[in-house]
């Protein structure tokens, strides 16, 4: 089983953290379905923000309902991938994240009914709130690439993906083992986690292959559903050099949809119809969307994500006014990474405490800021950072000894490799790191209510 599905959490866990027991009176002030970055983060920074106010809630007023047994750091695959750290460390027991004055009930959300405040879980109890935020993250579709759930199984498959626990090592070992042939890389048209991390993976394999003597022997190929490198022209353009300059063959407009392990064989969906590819290893990007339990639900849009207000992150059906949503499972019009998580959950929770308080949103209003901290080699990095209308946002431009983003630096690369997990591990999950302004809560006093902007 890949690590997209998430266990039941084990009972040998449950002294750490305050559980919600079952009851008829199952009601909380702010709910939030989902432990991953955007829900563990918020829970902690929306209780923060009412202490702070000097209206502090009572424990168990927050309830965070996820069933999972570990939280994982996802964007720490693709160092495992690249042989810089130990899977183990990409992954904590969940109830050891989450504080006594946070209630956890350890099971998903089967359905939502917004318009009786409430949710209902996969064991029948119904959740009820005055204010309801989702992060239930994205759906990774495995299956829809006919072979590949097989293939990462199989040891000896040479095929790969750096988006699972289970297989982000597999992908260490296949470029280890790698002697020469052929070394394809892919990336599927649409929504994916991280747009960047599919060829982050081929560039450290790359560097490898170069640092050990076996590039000379190896043909290297992008295949991507994308029609460009990366879709900010600026970062593109830089990224569409290094693969010239690096004799990558880059594939646009191919998508993967199937894998053939027994004879290394790809197929892939074009305009024009399929092609096949020979491979000696493969490294494959599973294709994503939103999760079954939002797209089948009131608060999904056409396209299956929570419909949010891309300033505020409300919901647009004034209706469902007392929902939010954040993170990969929202319809917000930007890549979904955690850099992106960090600047929505201030947000997020300074027009969710104003709505509990005031009745109305602050005017505390998200520009669509993310960043995509892409590995281009061992030592190297090239920090891309963008907002809303894919137009860079940079926080080092000025910096005279950095200069231009586009360019790949060693002091970037530091930050994936050791700021970053260090950041997470011991701020973000506690709702303590704000991005750009680290430690210190962003301050949206005096700001008035934005313009209504759907997504």
């Amino acid at each position: 089983m890949l690590a997209a599905a998430r266990p039941a959490l084990a009972s040998s866990s449950r002294a750490a953290v305050r559980f919600a027991s079952s009851s008829a009176a199952d009601k909380y002030k702010v709910l939030v379905v989902g432990a991953g970055s955007g829900g563990i983060s918020a829970a902690h920074q929306i209780y923060d923000r009412f202490k702070a106010a000097g209206k502090p809630l009572n424990d168990g007023d927050i309830a965070i309902v996820d069933a999972a047994e570990y939280h994982y750091y996802q964007p720490g695959w693709t160092l495992v991938g690249s042989g810089l750290k130990n899977k183990q460390d990409t992954r904590k027991p969940l109830a050891s994240l989450v504080p006594r004055h946070l209630a956890h009930v350890p099971e998903h959300v089967q359905s939502f009914a917004p318009e009786k405040s409430s949710v209902t879980t996969t064991s029948g109890r119904t959740l009820s709130y005055d204010t309801l935020v989702v992060a239930t993250g994205l759906q990774i579709n495995w299956d829809a690439i006919k072979g590949l759930p097989e293939a990462l199984a199989d040891s000896k498959s040479g095929v790969s993906s750096i988006y699972s626990y289970d297989t982000a090592d597999k992908v260490w070992n296949d470029i280890e083992a790698f002697r020469g042939g052929k070394a394809v890389f892919t990336q599927p048209a649409g929504v994916v986690k991280c747009a960047g991390a599919p060829q982050k993976i081929m560039w450290m394999a790359w560097d490898r292959f170069r640092r050990t003597g076996r590039r000379d022997g190896a043909e290297m190929d992008f295949y991507t559903g994308m029609p460009t490198m990366f879709s900010v022209k600026k970062y593109s353009d830089k990224l569409n050099e290094l693969r010239i300059e690096r004799n990558v063959g880059g594939h646009f407009g191919h998508n993967l949809i199937s894998v053939d392990a027994a004879n290394r064989r790809a197929t892939f969906q074009t305009a024009d119809g399929t092609v096949d590819v020979d491979y000696t290893t493969l490294h494959a990007t599973p294709q994503m969307g939103a999760p079954a339990v939002i797209k089948s639900s009131p608060l999904a849009d056409a396209a299956g994500w929570v419909s949010v207000n891309q300033t505020t992150l409300q919901h647009t059906n004034p209706d469902y006014s007392n929902i939010f949503a954040l993170g990969d499972c929202s319809s917000l019009p930007t890549s979904k990474t955690a850099a992106a998580i960090i600047a929505q959950t201030p947000v997020l929770t300074e027009n969710l405490f104003s709505l509990m308080d005031t009745g109305k949103v602050a005017g505390a209003a998200y520009d669509g800021y993310t960043s995509c901290p892409l590995l281009t080699g061992y030592g190297q990095l090239l920090l891309a950072e963008f907002k809303y209308g894919l137009e860079p946002k940079e926080s080092f431009a000025n910096v005279p000894f950095l200069g231009d983003q586009k360019e790949p630096r060693r002091l970037y690369y530091h930050f994936k490799k050791d700021l970053f997990p260090y950041a997470y591990w011991n701020y973000m999950v506690r709702g303590k790191w704000y991005g750009n302004t680290a430690t210190v809560r962003p301050s949206f006093a005096g700001l008035t209510t934005p313009p209504t902007v759907s997504a």
